[in-house]
């Protein structure tokens, strides 16, 4: 088996590696690119990184140039087409299994390969007026692969239709308790974790929150900035971490981006979080507004550390990756 993992964004790397964790057995090659490919690597799989992909460009917290970056993107797309028609041909695998990596799926699709889809999506929205008819024609091409999948997993609560499963949340496990996992990580106070994923698009973010949290009494701040981006804040910062989901569960509140694996990991920890979406990015968008958020309530963030620091702890129970694996493993 092949998985070809997005390495646009880490939160497909996260809930990879958690339905990973239940292929005993079987041999499995993940291909994704960048910090996603650490991820996978720290999580104890063999993993390799051809994909290099185009980054978003930030201002201000809202998404510039969106027809350019979609251009961008099919570029890099065709690219991945190459790499990824090779990595097939010359593995032959009995399966394919996709996330978000659409490129894995034409090829494998068009040579007779079966394959799964993990997505958050089934159309994009990222482009207004004369760009939205190119990338119409991109949705309809990503709608034909969907309908060749043997199984699409979608990790949200709802219904089944059709080739396509609702699993609910995939995030993963934790190693320790969480009073272990505070003493691990030195957090003696109340804690406040801000994330901001794996590139500079959230530097917008750090800013205001560390402005939000600053001063306040009897708690800490940490910051997980990435791999990409420096701050001169003395907040402490533990850059790049392969196991956000168990700093996540050892805080009292998260502030980050409203990338759709971080909140499902803070709604399964039960840790308060405040979720702010880069403004015009369709899909964190909304994810933000399920979660009450938008993009204007970051002028506002002291006021909701406030309300949100001292809320209880709700953990769900999910078992979205359990139920993810047993679907790919119907194809194997």
């Amino acid at each position: 088996m092949q998985f070809f993992c997005s390495p646009i964004g880490l939160g497909h790397a996260t809930r990879d590696v958690a339905v990973a964790a239940f292929f005993e057995g079987v041999k499995t090659e993940f291909v994704t690119g960048g910090a996603a490919a650490k991820i996978i690597s720290d999580h104890g799989f063999e993993v390799q990184s051809p994909y290099s992909p185009p980054r978003f460009e930030v201002r201000d917290g809202r998404l510039a140039k969106p027809l350019r970056w979609l251009w961008q993107y099919y570029t890099y797309y065709k690219e991945c087409k190459k790499i990824a028609g090779k990595m097939i041909r010359e593995e032959s695998p009995d399966l394919v299994v996709s996330d978000e990596d659409f490129a894995s799926l034409g090829i494998a699709q068009s040579i007779g390969i079966p394959t799964v889809l993990i997505t958050d999506i089934l159309q994009t929205r990222f482009t207004s007026g004369i760009g939205s008819l190119v990338e119409k024609r991109m949705n309809k091409s990503m709608q034909d692969m969907i309908k060749g999948c043997a199984s699409v997993i979608l990790p949200e609560i709802g219904d089944d239709e059709g080739n396509i499963s609702r699993v609910g949340p995939i995030v993963r496990p934790v190693s320790a308790t969480r009073e272990d996992l505070r003493e691990k990580f030195g957090f003696a106070r109340k804690t406040i974790t801000i994330s901001v994923g794996g590139t500079d698009a959230g530097r917008f973010l750090i800013q205001k929150a560390v402005e939000a949290t600053e001063n306040l009494e009897n708690v800490d701040t940490v910051l997980v900035s990435g791999p990409s981006i420096q701050t001169d804040s003395k907040i402490r910062n533990l850059g790049f971490v392969s196991n956000l989901h168990e700093i996540i569960y050892a805080s009292d509140l998260v502030i980050s981006l409203a990338g759709k694996s971080t909140i499902d990991e803070a709604r399964a920890y039960g840790t308060p979080g405040i979720f702010i979406p880069i403004l015009n990015h369709f899909e964190q968008e909304d994810n933000a507004r399920d979660e009450g958020f938008t993009y204007n309530d970051i002028f506002r963030l002291r006021e909701l550390v406030k309300q949100r620091l001292d809320l209880p702890r709700l953990p769900v129970t999910t078992d979205g990756a359990e139920k993810a694996w047993r679907i790919i493993k119907r194809h194997l």
